[in-house]
Formats: C-alpha cells, sequence, structure tokens
C-alpha cells in the first residue's frame, strides 16, 4: 500500500506537505498542490476515509437540500451553476456531496433525520421553500448549514444582490430613455421583494410616476405565466416602451407574445431579463448576469468554516452581478 511517506520521497517534499496537499490546505502553492495530488494518483493512493472520519469526528460528507418547485432541475442554469461551484471548492477541501431527501432505510422520514442518518458534517440549503417547517427545523437543528438567497438568524447565508440588479437594469432603461418600464415579478418570495424595492426605488430617485398596471405578477422559469403577462401589458391603452422579465427564461415566454402581435424587438418594445444565462447572451438579452461561481464558492467556505470551526460567522455575504447591455433596449 502506497503511503504519504512514498509519496513525499517521489516529490522530494515531506510528509507533512503531502498531507497538506491531499486535505485542500491553502498554505502550499497551488502547482506544488496539483502536482502532488497527480503524482499520489498516478501511484495508486487511496486515503482511509473510515481512518480519518474517526481521527477528526467527521464524514467528509456534505448535504445538499434542492428542491426545485417548477421541476427544471440542474437544467436550472442560475442554480446549475451555483451546485457546479459549490462542489468544485468542496471537492477540492476533500469533501463529497450528496442530496438531501426525505427517505430513510425506504421509510418517508424528515430531511433532518435523513441529514442524521447520513451523518453529514454540514448542509447547504441551496433551493427550497425556505418557510417550509422542515427546512426550518433543519436550518436550527445545529448541524452547521449555510443557505442561499435567504437567511435564517443563527445561519450563515450567502446572497445575491438582487436590489443593485433591479436598480441597474431599470437605471439602464430609463438612462435609454424609457420612462413606461414594466416589471413582470416572480414568486412571492424574499428575492422578488428586494427585486421589486430596487425598481421603485429607481423610478423613485428619477421622478418617474409608478404605474400600478405596470407591475405584473409572474412566476420564476416559466414561459407560459410570462407571455400572458406580457399580453396582458401589451393590451394596455397606453402600453410600456420597455419591459423587465423576472428571468432570462421567462423572456422567451414574452418573445412569443411580442412576435405574435407583430412587433418587433427593440425597435416597437425593448426587453430585459435577469440572470445571465448564456442562451440569453446568445440572444443578445439585455440582462443582469449573478455571479453564480462567488455565490456557490463563498456559501461552501462558510460551511466548512463552520464545520472546522475556522473563523465561523453566521453574517449574510451579499455578491454583485454585473450588468450585460446585449441589444435589446433602444435609445429613445
Amino acid at each position: 500500500m502506497v503511503s504519504l511517506k512514498d509519496i513525499a520521497e517521489k516529490c522530494n517534499v515531506s510528509a507533512a506537505t503531502v498531507s497538506k496537499a491531499l486535505n485542500g490546505k491553502e498554505d502550499i502553492g497551488k502547482s506544488t498542490r496539483d502536482k502532488i495530488r497527480r503524482i499520489a494518483e498516478e501511484m495508486g493512493y487511496l486515503s482511509n476515509a473510515s481512518a480519518r472520519a474517526l481521527k477528526t469526528n467527521r464524514t467528509y460528507n456534505i448535504g445538499v437540500l434542492f428542491i426545485d418547485q417548477k421541476e427544471a432541475g440542474l437544467a436550472h442554469e442560475y442554480f446549475s451553476k451555483i451546485l457546479e461551484s459549490f462542489k468544485s471548492h468542496a471537492e477540492d477541501k476533500g469533501y463529497d456531496i450528496t442530496f438531501i431527501n426525505r427517505t430513510v432505510g425506504g421509510m418517508q422520514s424528515s430531511y433532518l433525520k435523513h441529514c442524521i442518518y447520513r451523518s453529514f458534517d454540514g448542509v447547504a440549503i441551496i433551493c427550497a421553500d425556505f418557510t417550509d417547517p422542515q427546512i426550518e427545523e433543519l436550518a436550527e437543528s445545529g448541524i452547521p448549514a449555510v443557505t442561499i438567497d435567504y437567511t435564517y438568524p443563527d445561519c450563515p447565508s450567502v446572497i445575491s444582490d438582487n436590489t443593485k440588479g433591479l436598480q441597474e437594469l431599470t437605471n439602464y432603461a430609463l438612462s435609454r430613455g424609457h420612462t413606461r418600464i414594466a416589471y413582470i415579478y416572480g414568486d412571492d418570495t424574499e428575492v422578488t421583494k428586494k427585486r421589486l424595492m430596487g425598481y421603485y426605488g429607481s423610478l423613485y430617485s428619477a421622478g418617474i410616476p409608478i404605474r400600478d398596471e405596470y407591475v405584473v405578477a409572474g412566476q420564476f422559469h416559466d414561459i407560459d405565466v410570462a407571455e400572458a403577462a406580457t399580453k396582458q401589458l401589451l393590451s394596455l391603452k397606453e402600453p410600456p416602451t420597455c419591459i423587465i422579465f423576472p428571468d432570462d427564461y421567462s423572456y422567451f415566454g414574452g418573445r412569443k407574445a411580442i412576435f405574435e402581435a407583430g412587433l418587433s424587438i427593440p425597435n416597437d418594445i425593448s426587453v430585459i431579463g435577469y440572470d445571465g444565462i448564456q442562451t440569453a447572451k446568445i440572444y443578445g438579452l439585455t440582462t443582469y448576469a449573478q455571479d453564480t461561481a462567488s455565490l456557490g464558492t463563498i456559501a461552501c467556505r462558510k460551511l466548512i468554516d463552520a464545520i472546522e470551526g475556522n473563523s465561523y460567522s453566521n453574517d449574510c455575504s451579499i455578491v454583485s452581478g454585473s450588468l450585460f447591455p446585449g441589444n435589446t433596449v433602444a435609445q429613445i
């Protein structure tokens, strides 16, 4: 069996350095860490996970709660990108991830009981109904946890700056001469409330009266609902000159309604999305690109800090995105 000492001799470093590299410690250079890992793999080294778990009282397994009520699953680019960066950072630190469900031994149970059954070191609540009592129970159970786009009193969290996002998009439309700006908002969540604050705040600061008929209830990631909401806006006596959609995917429903009405984008009506998914950028959609890589990485770092007792903090980190101007907002 290959030992740490064998790898150390091959790499011409100390056994301690090898141990740090294999456990993802950052106090050695990335190039050295990658070299040691490569050579260890070539030599057929396998760490003894059971021995490590006994020594550290950890399983090096993180539970991920991902409940997509829209049933888009990992095809939802925003969440899939967050998961990708979360998983990458976790693996770099020597952790595996497992999705959480409510089945224990083939029987229905609770999320918390599943986590206890699997002996997760910590949990990441990435996509869920945060007001669900079972999820609240999990977040407040004492198991190290982190949330994304929602905050609990004693749980570290990472949030995309949704207020700033809608402010930047609304201000961009204003800068292009638009004053009749409509917003189709998403589900009744904290994310939507923050975005509405940004929308209303930008119009108020610009001295533009709020028109209730321009603020329409919609849903996230739902083409049919976006299509119906767009038709509602286009039927107004004085329709908007610009429509902001709840997300990039929903825009395609609005696009269908606009084209069926015989209108063009952006000559007849301007449109804006949210998220910055690759498909939308290919279509040239003006949107707000969320920094999914930072959201996932920061969330994972916070959780591992909580697990390992390193500078644990239950604060909220706010991550800003960036405006992608595209070509779907006309200059008036």
